[in-house]
């Protein structure tokens, strides 16, 4: 029979017991075998960074990839249910440099890249195995793999690569050395999750970038990128893009002396002083002016729109977008003395002007053919000999003085100019971006760190004209977040001149939000070729061969085709997986000159790992025809504004370059998770919050609605996990609260189902279902409807509102105005009852068990299993319920809906006139707005419906509410001051002149109200206008969509002797539920009261002792045990005993 249901659910408890019972009846494992060779259903999870444990944000992606997948599979779907990991990359490596304490490149090298690699592989499996838990915890159904397995493995890697035992998801049992099982981690005999550092992941990348290069795409480009000195490596556009942060820096007004012309400078501004010693050349805009300004005992070439215009910085990254604003050029200037404004010329004069640099004695700027590192640049000149004025059209009025200094070993837009003007190419900076030799004082010292010292050497050397704080976005580091620099490197590219392919198959997605499609396809027009190599240790091991005689490259396209080419090394490779340093053992004849060629040294761009995952997770080396049962996925789910140009994007493009096919149909992107304030979470600002913390504070499935309830195209506020005593409302407790409606529902069942041994499986024959039956069952469909809309739109929140509203007319109208159909005899109307309840629940929970897996697994077993062995042994092993159109019925929703709207325009009268609905009063007057309104208000059944929610005796219908109140038109002038502005006043007049009637109707057919004002039309929304009321001090009116409803507030004392009785009852049936009685419990109650009390009470003594289930209600002299109450305005003490029946 029914288990005893708790007053209030221990969300963490109920969770913690149902993940056990899952995993002893092996819950998921059998939802496999039951939809196992039925019609397919594919998501491609996007992997998650095996690194650290979960934060709350990685919480909202997985519920939402567990809900889709949770609902296909009660459809009859078999799914692949495969996790990813994403294992490979700097962020590993940084996170294991810290852990052993090491600075640099040369300390890994130091410590034996074959340690530091398999430390690495250590920390994968470690967080592994800690977020299948934490998963696992979230309710996430998937073929995990075993946390002890992982750690296992992880363990005997350490031990010398030992050999193991080990059972995989698949059930297989397999014995080999660490290594080798760790490399077929996700295969497909292994089973489980998928990890980007495994075999396959790596060799099916080989092939990609085989193919590339076989359609000439493969290219070593030197160039001058993002770099970050503390990785010591370049960063792709892509990675760029994830690190800009907002931050102020030293910014240097510096005088540039012409050659030849006393005390004239250029001026020019910089925000990176550091690249001031590697100056060569002096941009401007040949199309724009320039002044000549005299400022003390200097003239000065500046752009006039930069002396002129005071200076606005918008800025945005990070989610933050602000404003700044700094003073014109001209401000500046004269903030130290007169300025004087000699003359104005294009910027076309000035080009080819040659000038004194400002650190022209340092041994690299005296160096013929520059300082670059691969080779001699300009013409074999000095950058002291180049220094001059070049013509950029990109040079602009808005920042700086419209003078650009241009340091083309320095950043990648001023190499590209020194490309094109013939000028030498200084790069001083080493691959820790640190200064190198010829740098006088500053060699040995980082770039980032010299700011001040460039400023006092440009001081002593009287070219410092004045310094700033100047905030910007500047690129960091996405993983260590240092400050980048940009140096020359050597560095794989893919020439993305293929990229049309790309874009050819992106119109051919269902993009959510569907902004999306624009933006990749934004992001294909404008990105660069793709930089695929890291001068790193930790990845995929770019499969590029460079011939050591002819420096010829090759690309090798797997496994076996290295092996066939290997001409040395390949022992020593043999039992490793594809990773440093053991690959690169390996060496292969040249095709071109028969020489040996090794493996270059990098390793390649982690977003190749994630990218891959559309073909080497579906068998597309191994078993063709598997891969093309599955592909292209039906859905990927991950965070939309960090992955558009990352992941989203590399599938796009491995996919189409593979089979010119698109990876999957459809992309549903989030937004972003941010703390309870909006701001973006940060381990450092303290805001991040962790998964099991807040698991074990609000519970999962308290989680996984807020997750659910939210549009995925907005950002997600996550609440505090202790807010303060004063702040407000909480998202986390309004969940609570709307969980617990459901919860009460199912709790009203089972007690009086228990009392009466009521079972579904023993269910008898019942009477007719009643209308109000009928109209819950009709609603209950529309949530069915709403359910698989919501799924297949990928909208869960519109599930979740419409559940909201479905639990508020269930409780608060349904079972509100049934209960009594409980508390009596057995009979053929209370059979109908509780069948019709007993429908609700159960299909409620089957429906939202999906996204509410917990909740709804601990009601099933209550409900179903209890009472039924013979029913699915979890919820999740039912098939999800489908609309039954015959049950829908239109037109007694309607009427229902129009009852309850009628309803609650009565009660917002009561509110307004502070009268307690206990207190009944004397009559409700309607108008009703239409025909089907009125002949709705003609049924004596539905107004009995309406007067007794509202408790009103009588319920009257009036033709014209003209003679009882005056309606008037009033504006809100809050609301349309700001709009109208001068013409507020002659609105307000034709505001009040307006009929009521013809504002109304003008509202329901189109929206909005137009007036006619002396300067054209204004049109005007519903709350624009007030709708003011005068009437009798004794009734309350108001009028809405043309509906007029008033409320007759006059107490009779017949009333207020009603209202006391009425609120007696109240306070008994509280002490009632204080006791725990039993609904069923019969009672006595006796009481002291005053003789107005006294003559209330007897005067209904009928009522009264059927609502409490008294068999005497008695005023007595003394009490000894009881209670006091403020009754009317005077103290009532009661005591109630439980009696026989």
């Amino acid at each position: 029979m029914y288990r005893p249901v708790a007053k209030i659910p221990d969300f963490p408890a109920v969770e913690h017991r149902i993940l056990q019972f899952w995993k002893e009846i092996g819950a998921f494992e059998k939802l496999q075998a039951k939809n196992a060779g039925r019609p397919r259903w594919c998501f491609l999870d996007g992997p998650i960074t095996a690194n650290n444990p979960m934060g709350v944000h990685h919480a909202w992606g997985r519920t939402l990839k567990d809900a889709f997948q949770r609902y296909h599979a009660m459809n009859g779907r078999e799914l692949r249910f495969q996790n990813g990991f994403d294992c490979q990359g700097l962020w590993v490596e940084v996170e294991v440099e810290k852990t052993l304490g090491l600075g640099s490149k040369k300390d890994i090298a130091a410590y034996g890249i074959d340690r530091f690699v398999r430390d690495c592989k250590e920390r994968v499996l470690t967080f592994a195995a800690r977020i299948v838990e934490q998963s696992i915890r979230l309710g996430y159904w998937c073929a995990w793999d075993d946390p002890e397995t992982l750690l296992a493995l992880r363990d005997a890697l350490h031990n010398d690569d030992a050999e193991i035992e080990a059972r995989s998801p698949s059930g297989k049992v397999f014995k080999d050395k660490a290594s080798a099982l760790i490399g077929r981690l996700g295969s497909a005999d292994f089973g489980g999750s998928y990890f980007t550092f495994s075999d396959e992941n790596n060799y099916t990348i080989w092939k990609f970038l085989k193919k590339c290069h076989d359609e000439g795409f493969i290219y070593r480009g030197h160039d001058v990128m993002p770099w970050c000195g503390r990785c010591s490596t370049g960063l792709s556009q892509m990675e760029v893009a994830e690190g800009r942060r907002i931050v102020t820096h030293l910014a240097a007004f510096v005088r540039f002396p012409v050659r030849g012309q006393q005390n004239t400078a250029l001026l020019v501004w910089t925000t990176t002083p550091w690249t001031l010693t590697s100056n060569v050349a002096v941009a401007v805009n040949p199309e724009m002016r320039y002044l000549k300004v005299r400022h003390r005992d200097w003239v000065y070439y500046v752009g006039k729109e930069n002396f002129e215009r005071e200076r606005i910085q918008d800025l945005q990254a990070e989610g933050k977008h602000e404003t700044r604003k700094l003073p014109s050029i001209g401000t500046l200037l004269k903030g130290s003395g007169n300025v004087e404004i000699l003359e104005e010329l294009s910027g076309r004069d000035l080009v080819g002007v040659a000038y004194q640099g400002p650190f022209d004695e340092l041994p690299a700027q005296n160096r013929p053919g520059g300082l670059f590192p691969f080779g001699p640049t300009g013409d074999g000149k000095t950058a002291v000999e180049s220094h001059r004025v070049i013509a950029w059209p990109e040079v602009s009025g808005t920042e700086g003085t419209g003078l650009v200094h241009i340091a083309p070993g320095c950043g990648a837009e001023d190499e590209q100019l020194g490309v094109e003007n013939h000028l030498p190419s200084i790069a001083p900076l080493d691959d820790q971006a640190v200064f190198i030799d010829g740098f006088g004082s500053i060699t040995g010292r980082p770039a980032t760190g010299v700011a001040e010292h460039i400023v006092a050497e440009l001081r002593k050397a009287n070219l410092l004209v004045s310094t700033e704080p100047y905030p910007h976005v500047y690129p960091h580091c996405w993983r260590c977040k240092e400050e980048l620099v940009f140096r020359p490197v050597d560095e794989w590219f893919i020439r993305m001149t293929w990229r049309d392919r790309i874009q050819r198959v992106v119109p051919e997605i269902r993009w959510i939000p569907q902004d999306g499609e624009a933006r990749e396809q934004d992001w294909l027009r404008n990105m660069g070729d793709w930089m695929i190599s890291k001068k790193r240790f930790w990845g995929l091991a770019l499969p590029i061969w460079v011939c050591r005689s002819c420096d010829h490259f090759m690309v090798i396209g797997g496994r076996e085709e290295l092996q066939q080419k290997a001409v040395s090394g390949w022992n020593e490779f043999e039992g490793h997986t594809p990773h440093r340093p053991w690959v690169d053992k390996v060496k292969i004849a040249c095709e071109r000159c028969g020489g040996e060629a090794g493996r270059v040294e990098d390793v390649g761009n982690p977003w190749l790992d994630a990218g891959i995952v559309a073909l080497s997770t579906m068998r597309f080396n191994t078993d063709r025809k598997y891969w093309e049962q599955w592909f292209p996925a039906d859905l990927v789910i991950e965070c939309f504004p960090g992955q558009f140009r990352n992941w989203f994007y590399a599938l796009l493009a491995m996919s189409v370059m593979m089979v010119n096919e698109k990876p999957f149909k459809t992309l549903l992107g989030h937004a972003l998770v941010r703390d309870a304030r909006g701001d973006e979470m940060h381990k450092s600002k303290g805001n991040a919050i962790a998964f099991d913390e807040a698991a074990e504070v609000f519970g999962a499935e308290v989680m996984r609605y807020i997750y659910v309830a939210q549009n995925p195209t907005q950002n997600l506020n996550f609440p505090d996990l202790h807010p303060k005593a004063d702040s407000g409302p909480r998202l986390d407790a309004e969940v609570r609260r709307k969980l617990l409606t459901l919860w009460n529902c199912y709790s009203f069942f089972v007690t009086y189902a228990a009392a009466d041994e009521w079972q579904w499986s023993r269910r008898a024959a019942a009477a007719a279902p009643s209308e109000l039956d009928r109209w819950i069952l009709s609603r209950l469909q529309r949530l069915v409807e709403t359910a698989h809309s919501a799924f297949n739109d990928y909208a869960l929140h519109r599930l979740m509102e419409y559940l909201e509203q479905f639990e508020e007319e269930f409780s608060n109208w349904y079972l509100r105005r049934s209960r009594r159909r409980f508390w009596g005899p057995y009979g053929p109307d209370k059979e109908a009852a509780y069948q019709t309840l007993y429908t609700v629940l159960t299909t409620v929970i089957r429906t939202i068990a999906p996204v509410l897996p917990f909740l709804t697994e601990e009601i099933y077993q209550n409900l179903v299993r209890s009472t039924d062995s013979a029913a699915p042994e979890s919820i999740h092993l039912n098939d999800f319920p489908q609309v039954d159109a015959a049950a829908i019925d239109v037109a007694l929703e309607r009427n229902i809906e129009t009852v309850i709207r009628l309803k609650n325009l009565a009660l917002n009268l009561r509110t307004e006139s502070r009268i307690k609905i206990k207190q009944p009063l004397s009559r409700l007057i309607v108008k009703p707005r239409d025909a089907y309104e009125r002949n709705v208000l003609e049924q004596r059944e539905y107004v009995e419906q309406i007067l007794e929610e509202v408790n009103v005796k009588e319920l009257s219908l009036i033709e014209d509410e003209s003679a009882l109140v005056r309606l008037r038109l009033k504006p809100d002038w809050k609301k349309l001051g700001p709009r109208a502005g001068k013409d507020m006043k002659a609105l307000a007049a034709a505001i009040a002149q307006g009929d009521v009637r013809e504002f109304q109707k003008a509202i329901a057919d189109r929206g909005l109200h137009e007036i006619s004002l002396p300067g054209g039309t204004f049109e005007l929304q519903k709350d624009d206008v007030i709708i003011d009321l005068e009437g009798p001090e004794n009734l309350k009116a108001l009028m809405d969509s043309g509906t007029f409803v008033a409320l007759d507030t006059a107490l009779t004392p017949q009333l207020i002797s009603e209202g006391i009785a009425r609120e007696f009852n109240r306070f008994v049936q509280d002490q009632r539920k204080a006791l725990d009685l039993a609904v069923t419990d019969r009672i006595t109650v006796q009481y002291i009261a005053p003789p107005a009390i006294v003559d209330a009470v007897t005067a209904h003594d009928d009522y009264l002792r059927g609502e409490l289930l008294a068999k005497k209600i008695e005023p007595v002299a003394s009490l000894g045990n009881g209670f006091k109450v403020k009754l009317a305005g005077h103290e009532v003490a009661v005591s109630i005993q439980r009696t026989d029946p």
